[in-house]
């Protein structure tokens, strides 16, 4: 299968890693995270939307793809990769919206979501997280404290199933980033999330 870009050791646990809405898998935000997954022994599958795709083809910007057509696109990576194992499914925003929305497939083990799109920023009536209040497989959130698609101080209105654990990224923004009057960099937060992700991915795969 064309269009795929794997990280870390074969046969090590699988986390698939779908991109964000306005940036492709090459991205530096998924390239950055993916080597350092890799260095905790994650195997990291990458890969572009269709959308994505023909931008990369023609150059030209284009909206995303509708959901349908996005579910079907990662539910044919799902099935090409996992065989007949499960693996561990998530992304960069829109990429881990998708992924919750697929938590049912037979091949999806759990749930790992960047930056959690919850509403479009400054539009809370806009909720798009209603499938958190049910999943039924282990899901990881990491939220940047002040992302505005979805704040700290937001969460205690979200409605999450008993499955749903976060992990709050301090001071992060929508990419994970501080500001510089936090305390906190960057590489700090990003380093944060992918110890806490690397965790997840290999607690979830190591139980039967």
């Amino acid at each position: 299968m064309d269009n795929l870009i794997f990280d870390g050791p074969e046969g090590a646990p699988i986390f698939l890693f779908a991109h964000g809405a306005g940036a492709g898998m090459d991205h530096e935000f998924m390239q950055d995270v993916a080597s350092r997954l890799a260095a905790k022994e994650i195997r990291v599958v990458r890969f572009n939307f269709p959308y994505m795709v023909k931008r990369a083809e023609d150059g030209k910007k284009r909206p995303p793809d509708r959901a349908p057509k996005l579910l079907a696109a990662m539910t044919e990576v799902i099935e090409h990769i996992a065989g007949d194992n499960q693996i561990v499914i998530g992304g960069k925003s829109m990429g881990g919206r998708m992924a919750s929305l697929l938590s049912e497939h037979d091949n999806v083990k759990a749930v790992a979501c960047l930056g959690f799109p919850f509403h479009p920023p400054g539009k809370p009536e806009k909720y798009k997280g209603e499938q958190l209040a049910s999943i039924a497989k282990p899901c990881l959130i990491l939220q940047g404290e002040r992302d505005t698609f979805g704040k700290r101080e937001e969460f205690d209105a979200f409605e999450f199933s008993n499955e749903v654990a976060v992990t709050f990224i301090p001071d992060g923004d929508h990419s994970l980033k501080p500001r510089k009057s936090s305390g906190f960099t960057e590489t700090q937060n990003r380093q944060m999330a992918v110890d806490r992700l690397a965790l997840f991915v290999k607690g979830i795969t190591d139980v039967c």
